[in-house]
């Protein structure tokens, strides 16, 4: 039981899922007797959530949305009734209600008002209610979920919420790196993503690269400039520019301009002005290469996996390579390990965790054993975060199209995974 929950028989495990283990044993005894229950059941016994419970969220969650859309609407009375005021020469109205110390000064009212309709528009929408129509009683599997709009309300109702982040896979919408401190009026976004297939075998099935500049101008004196690329790269990408932007001065000097030179960029956009692509069969712009090895032995199968950084000049960060498991047959018995790992026993999965890949640390391995086939192992998965881009392309200088003068700007690399399997 207590190995489908914690990788490991440490103190510290069990504190972090002391709770889950609570339930599961409770599912176990009853009145001091040992219930005839397998895993599985277990699992669906400690996963379900109530019709009733999801029928009260949505009751409070329709009232919430009802109590703001009224708190808007008042918003705008009193903002409207204040500009009357304004307009007919007279005092802006007080809020009533509240007796003699009703507020009635304009400007607290201005005050007022306008924070809370700026404060309802900087606020993200939402999300939809969720259809109301015949359901069961009860639903499986739905806990995750419920837990995490749980979470959420609770850190929007201000709640301090800790979670242990060691060794937890990076999200789709924790793959977005920190952006520069200081951003200037010209900022650029350079963005690469990667789609990569390989053999178990060896032999790279499919890599596809693609990679933009998003450029950005916050200040309109600075609409006229012209982007200096410098381009490095000897793997043969595809260049394509904006169709506003001069091919032809791009071909011959480099440079990223508008057609018509008296126009300006877009003001407080993000416009795409560079975009290139790379597709590829040739094992050797493999960034990162995964061997697994999986060997059957008496008791099951040893499975040797290793990594190693090709491209030594990036710096991998958050990278984790996640190795299915057979289902039903407990936690792995971790040999040797550079990193850290983590058992996902509900997902079946062995999530291999390095927080970073660079030249000093571009070779490691992990060995375990554990009950099953070698094919039970793939496909391995492996995502990544990196501020340094595949294809050596980068915007240098920045200058203003009368006099060449230059131009302080600002520049935010990402390098991201879309698809990295080896199948």
């Amino acid at each position: 039981m207590i190995p489908e929950y914690c990788r490991a028989l440490e103190e510290n495990e069990i504190s972090e899922h002391c709770f889950d283990l609570i339930f599961a044993f409770d599912e176990i005894v009853a009145l001091g007797y040992r219930e005839n229950v397998n895993l599985a059941q277990i699992r669906t016994f400690t996963e379900m959530d109530s019709h009733e419970e999801k029928v009260f969220r949505a009751v409070r969650e329709t009232q919430e949305r009802e109590a703001k859309a009224e708190m808007r609407r008042k918003a705008k009375e009193l903002q409207q009734a204040r500009r009357d005021a304004e307009r007919q020469g007279k005092k802006a109205p007080g809020f009533g209600g509240f007796g003699s110390s009703a507020v009635s000064g304009g400007s607290t009212a201005a005050m007022i008002t306008e924070t809370i309709i700026e404060t309802e528009k900087t606020k993200v929408a939402p999300a939809p209610a969720r259809p109301s129509g015949p359901s069961k009683a009860l639903k499986l599997g739905a806990k995750g979920k419920e837990v995490d709009n749980f979470v959420d309300k609770l850190k929007s109702e201000g709640e301090t919420i800790m979670s242990s982040n060691a060794g937890k896979r990076t999200s789709e919408a924790a793959k977005v790196l920190t952006p520069p401190i200081n951003i200037e009026s010209v900022h650029m976004k350079i963005e690469e993503k990667i789609t990569l297939t390989c053999g178990r075998d060896g032999g790279l099935q499919n890599m596809e690269l693609h990679g933009m500049i998003m450029l950005r101008i916050s200040d309109d004196k600075f609409g006229r400039i012209r982007l200096h690329v410098e381009n490095e790269d000897k793997k043969g990408v595809q260049l394509q520019t904006h169709p506003n932007v001069d091919k032809k001065l791009f071909t011959a000097e480099s440079l990223i301009g508008l057609k018509n030179p008296e126009k300006s960029f877009p003001v407080n956009s993000d416009v795409g002005v560079l975009k290139w692509r790379l597709q590829t069969t040739e094992e050797s712009f493999i960034p990162l290469t995964i061997n697994c090895w999986p060997s059957e032995s008496g008791n099951g199968c040893d499975v040797n996996i290793e990594y190693e950084l090709q491209e030594e000049n990036l710096e991998l960060n958050d990278v984790v390579i996640t190795i299915p498991l057979p289902s039903g047959v407990g936690a792995p018995v971790i040999g040797e390990i550079d990193g850290e790992y983590r058992h996902d026993s509900r997902r079946n999965t062995l999530e291999w965790c390095l927080p970073v890949i660079d030249a000093k640390n571009k070779s490691g391995s992990l060995e375990f054993s554990i009950a099953g086939q070698p094919n039970d192992f793939f496909p391995v998965q492996v995502s990544f975060i990196s501020k340094k881009n595949y294809c050596n392309i980068q915007v240098t200088r920045v200058t203003q199209v009368d006099g060449s003068s230059p131009v302080r700007f600002s520049t935010e690399t990402t390098f991201l995974v879309d698809k990295y399997e080896i199948l």
